[in-house]
């Protein structure tokens, strides 16, 4: 499976980009997953549904299935999984789009709004293959894509993952 990432400080335009590029390279009939990593505790079950029942009662995991989608709820009851634990449980697929984990060591592009306030991460991450942004930057080590423009920041993540002209 072929790993790209976003990221990008608070209010960069992430999950905006991430969205669009889901869109983008679907349509171009390749099959795509994306992780999102939070900061924050994330509880898809509510109080006294069955599902919260089996999954406070000890189950490690819970599967909710119906005919159009199914969830997967893990427990993993300890230190957050690393993104490579997560991605050897996803189902194979052209390419998984990560929004986050930052610091991992996967090949990124970083989203980047002058108005959020955060200095660039792109200097000093060297997995950063490209900086994304709507401002006028200082000549940089990557290349600089226009925000905007959807369809030529997908053209450089599939090229750099090997997928394009495929």
């Amino acid at each position: 499976m072929n790993i790209y990432g976003v990221i990008g400080w608070k209010n960069a335009g992430k999950t905006s980009l991430m969205e669009r590029l889901v869109a983008e390279i679907s349509g171009r009939g390749f099959r795509v997953s994306t992780v999102k990593h939070v900061h924050h505790d994330v509880d898809l079950d509510q109080p006294g549904k069955d599902t919260y029942r089996h999954r406070t009662a000890g189950a490690e995991e819970v599967v909710l299935a119906s005919a159009d989608r199914m969830a997967l709820l893990r427990e993993h009851r300890g230190s957050e999984p690393d993104l490579a634990v997560i991605l050897t449980r996803m189902a194979p697929v052209d390419l998984v789009l990560v929004e986050g984990y930052k610091r991992d060591s996967h090949p990124k592009i970083e989203v980047y709004r002058r108005e959020a306030g955060h200095d660039l991460i792109q200097p000093g991450d060297p997995m950063v293959r490209a900086v994304a942004t709507d401002a006028a930057l200082a000549v940089l080590t990557v290349p600089v894509l226009d925000l905007n423009d959807t369809g030529a920041i997908a053209d450089f993540i599939l090229r750099e993952v090997g997928l394009a002209g495929v």
